[in-house]
């Protein structure tokens, strides 16, 4: 699907004098055994259909072109449109949609199921991340490209530093794990820290079982709330409890009072929501989101 260009994706930039945008965090990769390698690595094959968040001067793009069924690439930015639509000529099966993924309904999009690759900047990284997981969209695969400390956050276990509503958030939807550590230096620009390439495999069914997933989600956004406060403390402010609920909720999940959400693990959160679910029968509580 996709034959050798006459000219490379780095000398489309320089015909069309195109200058990176910081505020678009855009690092282009363009080492060609990479790219290749970024896409064995995000399992794609000719019966997949691929969505690109943000596929810069298209060097990705191409490989996935050559690999897979369809590729959907989103570009916010137009300046690349034109770059794009060189760089891309000789790929049929590629679509370039200008958009902002963060305000495009990727489910009507596709047709079936579909996997998705990303190099996503620093300040995008957690919002996409909660849309797509939470949207609960027909993706099998979603690989991503992100600054390193963020896929530390990403996998790491309670009571470690960087756990967070990110890394619950990743172990509820997913299956997730590193696959790649690619240093800066393989970027144009390259960025000020190294990235990894993160593969998350989209579980069929939850780990835990929680009878309403949207109140699961927001006791793991509370429990957070305040680092330093206790999950007592965060249940009342978040689900304005008192103190004598926050306690019952607290107790009827088998936790100390004194724990914090950094040393919960998934179902502990879990066995809160539950908690929360049947103190509803007796008493409101309100539905902040």
């Amino acid at each position: 699907m996709m034959r050798n260009m006459p000219i490379s994706p780095r000398e489309v930039l320089r015909k069309h004098s195109f200058a990176t945008k910081h505020s678009l965090g855009q690092h282009f990769l363009f080492d060609e055994d990479l790219l290749a390698h970024l896409v064995e690595l995000a399992g794609i094959t000719a019966e997949d259909d691929v969505l690109e968040i943000g596929p810069g001067s298209g060097t990705l793009t191409r490989q996935l072109a050559a690999h897979a069924r369809r590729v959907l690439a989103v570009e916010i930015d137009r300046d690349l449109l034109s770059i794009l639509a060189e760089t891309l000529a000789d790929c049929p099966n590629v679509t370039v949609i200008h958009s902002d993924i963060l305000h495009t309904d990727v489910a009507p999009l596709f047709a079936g199921r579909f996997k998705a690759l990303a190099n996503l900047p620093y300040y995008l990284t957690t919002e996409l991340l909660t849309r797509l997981l939470t949207a609960k969209l027909p993706m099998d695969t979603l690989a991503v490209m992100v600054q390193a400390e963020v896929g530390d956050k990403m996998i790491a276990e309670p009571g470690a530093p960087e756990y967070g509503p990110l890394a619950v958030l990743c172990r509820y939807f997913a299956d997730t794990r590193k696959a790649l550590r690619v240093p800066a230096g393989r970027f144009s620009p390259p960025p000020k820290v190294d990235s990894v390439f993160m593969r998350l495999d989209i579980r069929a069914q939850p780990p835990v079982v929680c009878e309403d997933e949207a109140l699961l989600l927001r006791v793991i956004r509370c429990a957070f709330a305040m680092r330093r406060k206790t999950l007592l403390n965060n249940l009342r402010a978040g689900f304005g409890l008192d103190k004598a609920g926050a306690l019952d909720c607290v107790g009827a999940a088998g936790l100390s009072t004194d724990i914090r959400g950094e040393r919960m693990c998934l179902a502990d959160f879990a066995a809160i929501a539950t908690a929360l679910i049947k103190m509803q029968v007796s008493k409101s509580i309100p539905s902040k989101t």
